[in-house]
């Protein structure tokens, strides 16, 4: 029988089988161990792990990344854990938070594509502080990370998406369950309490979407949020605090409040354990802006190649995107004019215009001198947006450009699958590239070659004193 139910079914279908849920995800978590993993598969975990360390450092020389990280000062002081690329050593709730930021403020970091959430913003911090504060090994920290993406992918891929049509930031919300069972791991958690440290997230509070209204940082936030909040249940259920064990299946649990009204898929959770790999499914970000935007970028870069398209030539274009994700769309007035970085990694007709323009997506194009360039902001007056459902969305976040040219030409480029995914993917060239052009904004070209070859072997680490000593400056 199919389990694809509403939230108000989820009582009757719960009592077909013996064990929950959550249940289940900790009976998976307690037996997993990295010696049953294939190669090919830690190996793409240690390349995500990197990444996002490299998007760490380029994070820690802007504004926002010193502000974290003195608010992570200011609340609970001096500590013994480190901030990526910073001197400041904060308690571990602090170092985590901040390191979350971190991985995720340029807004480069990886998606779970059908679970639209950024899973290793939050399991990556989790899993390398954690692993610090309880003298694990980085052997086990990377067995605690691929916990993480394989737990949290499946929450989130359950919803599909659903989470964030009701106005919710998925990696807020969802990334705390995977994060309890990074840090219920690393702790050495017995399954009852791995299953109430489950049940604990849900009494943390969630993560809203209400940043597209401004272009604010709270989005960065979220997944730092996330990292303590599944730290925090961790702890509460290691010392006896219960929480519901029918916390995914119960009407007013998790799906039932958060993705009221959603269809939810609750085999997707338990299925293929230790068979079926959802790091597979993460896509890496070649473009510095929201992955809503990448096919749009994908085709703008494109069609200027293919038809030496040039601003002045360009009467109208539209861009097609699924009714999901308009929050890149509108409203068209301020997404036309972007006043700040984050705004031009959130709107349609900057990066479509700006890809045009420039040939090209990169840190650069949100700086000052870009979203205030007069040739992007004359082509995104020409840009108007439309919806379709003629998409792979959630599986895969294409789009559509129709170009109108002055002299009676339709251009047109439908980009069916993001770049950085399974079905279109990043070499590991190119990751390692990436990696580098990040890390190398805020150290030596030298250390961060040192960093990469310690991540690339991090399972041979009997300790993490050496890495707490590279990715710090302290």
């Amino acid at each position: 029988m199919s389990n694809v139910v509403t939230p108000s079914e989820f009582q009757q279908s719960k009592t077909e089988k013996t064990l929950t849920v959550s249940q289940q995800v900790a009976e998976f978590v307690e037996g997993f161990s990295l010696r049953d993993v294939p190669k090919e598969i830690i190996k793409l975990a240690k390349l995500h792990v990197l990444d996002s360390f490299g998007i760490a450092l380029a994070s820690s020389t802007k504004d926002y990344g010193h502000k974290a990280a003195s608010a992570g000062l200011d609340l609970g002081g001096e500590g013994d854990f480190p901030v990526v690329g910073l001197a400041h050593r904060l308690p571990l709730r602090d170092a985590v938070m901040v390191n979350g930021v971190l991985v995720h403020g340029l807004d480069f970091d990886d998606t779970h594509t059908t679970g639209v959430i950024h899973i290793s913003g939050s399991t990556v911090p989790t899993a390398f502080i954690s692993a610090m504060a309880n003298a694990k090994t980085g052997y086990e920290a990377l067995e605690a990370y691929l916990i993480g993406v394989e737990t949290g992918s499946r929450l989130a891929k359950a919803a599909a998406g659903g989470i964030h049509a009701n106005g919710f930031h998925t990696t807020g919300i969802i990334g705390a369950y995977g994060c309890a069972m990074v840090a219920g791991k690393l702790c050495d958690l017995t399954v009852n309490q791995l299953t109430q440290a489950q049940g604990l997230v849900a009494s943390f509070g969630g993560a809203t979407r209400a940043y597209h209204a401004n272009g604010a940082w709270a989005k960065r936030m979220h997944t730092g949020i996330a990292a303590v909040n599944g730290i925090n249940a961790a702890m509460w259920a290691r010392h006896g605090f219960t929480g519901p064990e029918t916390i995914y299946e119960y009407e007013q649990g998790l799906y039932g409040c958060y993705a009221h009204g959603q269809e939810i898929d609750l085999d997707v959770v338990t299925k293929g354990f230790g068979n079926e790999w959802e790091i597979s499914n993460v896509a890496y970000k070649p473009y510095p802006a929201c992955h809503w935007l990448h096919a749009f970028i994908e085709t703008g870069i494109k069609l200027r190649e293919e038809y030496k398209l040039k601003p002045d030539q360009i009467e109208s274009i539209i861009v097609l995107a699924h009714p999901n994700q308009t929050a890149v769309c509108i409203p068209e007035e301020s997404k036309r004019r972007p006043q700040s970085p984050y705004q031009a990694q959130f709107s349609v007709h900057f990066a479509t215009a700006a890809a045009i323009c420039r040939g090209q997506f990169t840190l650069a194009e949100i700086e000052p001198d870009a979203y205030g360039d007069p040739d992007i902001l004359g082509l995104c007056e020409k840009i108007h947006y439309d919806t379709t459902t003629e998409t792979l969305y959630p599986d895969y976040f294409s789009g559509t450009v129709v170009v109108r040219t002055k002299d009676g030409r339709e251009l047109k480029h439908a980009q069916e699958y993001n770049l950085g995914t399974d079905q279109h993917p990043i070499s590991e060239e190119q990751v390692l590239d990436k990696f580098m052009n990040n890390a190398t904004i805020a150290v030596s070209t030298r250390r961060a070659e040192e960093i990469r070859s310690m991540i690339l072997s991090i399972e041979d680490q009997a300790d993490l004193d050496e890495f707490d000593s590279l990715i710090s400056l302290s």
